[in-house]
């Protein structure tokens, strides 16, 4: 059995961890330097393989969905986060089970509903700003993500109770280690079971009033309270819902307007609906939010030249592959017109096959939506005009500090 090249460096015992942990980037770029699109890092009870570009990408999906490259058994960290048998963490038939309830939710004739809720949610957050400041933009779009999805999918109550909670999802988020298991009493990891409790407890107070008094008109949250869901997986199945799409969502409508602010000649496009879908693009091009996508291998799989062993844990990395210059022309640039020519099916950070994200549509929708109405009622000015990636595992968010200077522009008078 021969295993993918391996990249340099690795440490007696201990290997490729410490670097995995502390610059994963780094260390994939140096392997793709070294070994090209395929090789290997020496990870603690297993051995990695990493995957780069677009045909290996499309390899990687088809064992996903061949079930040979399992997504259950790729994120432990998951399972003290949420329970064992929520959604990824379930057996494959109760997976599918359980996305089949979920997906009509996010079909792109329902979610275009949502725009004017979108957009009212915007436009209040804008009003309620002093008419100059400064703001951080992690601290601004994070609630108004997290208002508007629980104001869409569980209605305006839990809107409320879920708007101050964004320093619950960012230490909920620090239970995203993929080196210590669980029960641990390491302070980030205590960190996040507390704020997983108290999300849950929220969340359950949630469904359980909205079953003693359902809503006039049945909304996501009343479906879900109807399905035949066990009550502990349905609450973690919301929790998992909001939590997933504010990280994601958070992070990539960040590094959208930095980079817009960074082009100004871009920013004017903004009102153009195609060009603000190829803006996202490239956005996510330059900064998927998702640092890996990762499975493990359930058989021996032969894969070019090599053997990818049972138990190995097979790695996507978007932030690589998505700036290979035999893709993507100058890819070190921002330019969203690149995906007139250039393939936009060559983006990895919305998954494949039966596990692409269910929320991509909506993600997208709403980011445009909070965008357009951003530029068109406020002047702005990035403070900290080289933002950078945050380190480590958690999701690719912009690096604090990542400051926005604001003026509001006067709104137009509009007769009756």
């Amino acid at each position: 059995m021969t295993l993918p090249p391996a990249v340099s460096g690795a440490r007696l015992l201990v290997g490729h961890t410490w670097e995995f942990l502390r610059d994963p980037g780094e260390l994939v770029r140096r392997g793709h330097a070294e070994h090209g699109r395929v090789f290997s890092v020496r990870l603690p009870g297993r051995p990695g393989v990493v995957l780069l570009g677009q045909d290996n990408a499309k390899f990687f999906h088809a064992e996903s969905d061949a079930l040979r490259l399992s997504i259950r058994e790729a994120y432990p960290f998951l399972r003290h986060m949420f329970g064992h048998n929520t959604f990824w963490l379930a057996p494959h038939e109760e997976y599918l089970r359980q996305r089949a309830v979920l997906a009509p939710q996010f079909c792109p004739r329902r979610i275009t509903r949502h725009v004017a809720e979108m957009d009212r949610r915007t436009t209040a957050l804008i009003d309620s700003l002093p008419e100059t400041g400064t703001v951080e933009l992690t601290d601004l779009l994070g609630p108004l993500v997290i208002e508007i999805a629980t104001s869409l999918f569980l209605g305006d109550d839990a809107a409320s109770r879920f708007r101050r909670l964004l320093t619950e999802f960012r230490a909920f988020a620090d239970g995203m280690d993929p080196l210590l298991p669980g029960w641990v009493p390491a302070r980030h990891l205590l960190r996040s079971h507390r704020a997983r409790d108290r999300l849950r407890r929220i969340t359950s107070a949630l469904v359980a009033e909205r079953r003693a008094i359902p809503a006039e008109e049945p909304d996501f949250l009343e479906l879900m309270a109807r399905a035949p869901f066990q009550d502990d997986l349905l609450v973690d199945l919301v929790v998992m819902l909001v939590w997933v799409g504010h990280e994601t969502t958070t992070g990539h409508l960040c590094w959208a307007l930095t980079d817009l602010l960074r082009h100004p000649e871009e920013l004017r496009r903004v009102h153009d609906d195609a060009f603000l879908g190829r803006a996202l693009q490239e956005t996510e091009r330059l900064h998927p939010v998702t640092p890996f996508l990762t499975r493990v291998a359930t058989v021996d799989i032969p894969h070019e030249t090599c053997v990818i062993p049972r138990g190995a844990s097979v790695m996507l990395h978007p932030g690589v592959s998505h700036r290979d210059p035999a893709v993507f022309t100058d890819p070190d640039s921002y330019r969203p017109d690149r995906f007139l020519t250039e393939p936009a099916s060559a983006l990895q950070a919305f998954g494949g096959g039966i596990h692409r994200c269910l929320g991509e549509h909506f993600a997208q929708l709403e980011m445009k939506v909070v965008l357009r109405r951003l530029v068109e009622r406020m002047e702005m000015r990035l403070l900290d005009p080289d933002p950078v990636t945050v380190k480590g595992h958690r999701s690719n968010w912009p690096r604090r500090p990542c400051r926005v200077a604001y003026a509001k522009k006067a709104r137009p008078f509009l007769p009756t």
